[in-house]
């Protein structure tokens, strides 16, 4: 367990020495404290474009802190978070209407840190660890090499099976399969996605999508061309009967993305974005790119045997 966080108090010292004090000095304890903090956020001076932190009182935290300033002005007070001081701030001036701010010669993380731990004081409860999991360097590394290599192999996987179902066809949609993964992996470098366990998920499971979307292609391919038809138009038919199913399916996916994208933690979302991702560019390269693969095919005549399509042509 950690130890719960108390309420933090502003403190002022007793001795008249402000730019250095030691840790033994004394501070009088104020009426202010954490439960008079609403909120503390990170902003922008608009003139240096320094990060500074904004603090915001309620009615009665205003009201003290206005009479605090007011007594000590040019003097150091000082902010206690669990009986260590996370800022000792000169005051300017005296500062009243619910509004302070505290700037200094800050980084951005720090005013974050900063925010974070008056945030964490102004809780009016204490904080307690009711579970925890630690997954070490190595461990996290083992697991997302694992997941790579697990998805690579369903990818593997799944090409033979195509390719010894489809046959041609197969070998068209495996082609269209392989770009569909470098153009994913494209994505995630040009939007920054980073490639987490979750991420690693979604991306197989939009493999798994793309596959579909090229077996209802080539079924459809198949029944078309055995029922006597030239290949060409077998394959616009085959494509303009399939994209009905496709689009519907991967619409309803992206709404369970997108849902799950605004309602869930940066885990899920990881997820639901790696997903939505593979979706569309599924439909890219299911719809457009098999079909030019497979329109430049048809025109040679050693491309138009049944049984390069796994099927079967009446006899005339």
């Amino acid at each position: 367990s950690v130890p719960a966080y108390t309420v933090k108090r502003i403190l002022v010292p007793l001795t008249d020495e402000f730019d250095i004090v030691p840790p033994s000095s004394p501070w009088i304890n104020t009426a202010l404290s954490g439960k008079q903090l609403k909120s503390a956020t990170v902003q922008f001076d608009p003139q240096t474009g320094t990060p500074n932190v904004l603090l915001h009182f309620n009615a009665e935290g205003g009201e003290l802190f206005g009479k605090l300033t007011e007594e000590h002005v040019g003097r150091q007070i000082a902010i206690f978070l669990d009986g260590q001081v996370i800022s000792s701030p000169v005051v300017q001036q005296a500062i009243y209407g619910g509004q302070a701010v505290i700037t200094g010669d800050f980084t951005i993380e720090e005013s974050k840190l900063l925010a974070q731990e008056l945030n964490a004081g102004a809780l009016p409860v204490p904080i307690n660890l009711l579970s925890q999991q630690t997954v070490g360097p190595t461990l996290g590394i083992i697991s997302l090499e694992k997941s790579v290599q697990a998805a690579l192999l369903g990818f593997v996987f799944v090409a033979v099976f195509m390719i010894a179902v489809y046959r041609l066809g197969g070998l068209v949609a495996v082609l269209a399969l392989t770009l569909f993964a470098f153009l994913n992996l494209a994505a995630y470098k040009l939007f920054g996605v980073t490639i987490t366990l979750a991420g690693i998920a979604g991306f197989v499971l939009s493999l798994g999508i793309a596959v579909d979307a090229n077996v209802l292609i080539l079924e459809r391919l198949k029944e078309e061309y055995a029922s006597g038809r030239d290949l060409s138009s077998s394959l616009d038919e085959a494509f303009s009967r399939a994209w009905n199913a496709i689009r519907d399916g991967n619409l309803t996916t992206l709404i369970a993305a997108a849902v799950l994208y605004w309602f869930s933690s940066s885990f899920i979302r990881g997820f639901a974005l790696t997903l939505s991702v593979g979706v569309i560019l599924s439909m890219f390269t299911a719809i457009l790119v098999s079909r030019v693969y497979l329109k430049n095919i048809v025109d040679w005549k050693w491309a138009r045997r049944p049984s390069l399509y796994a099927t079967k042509r009446p006899n005339l």
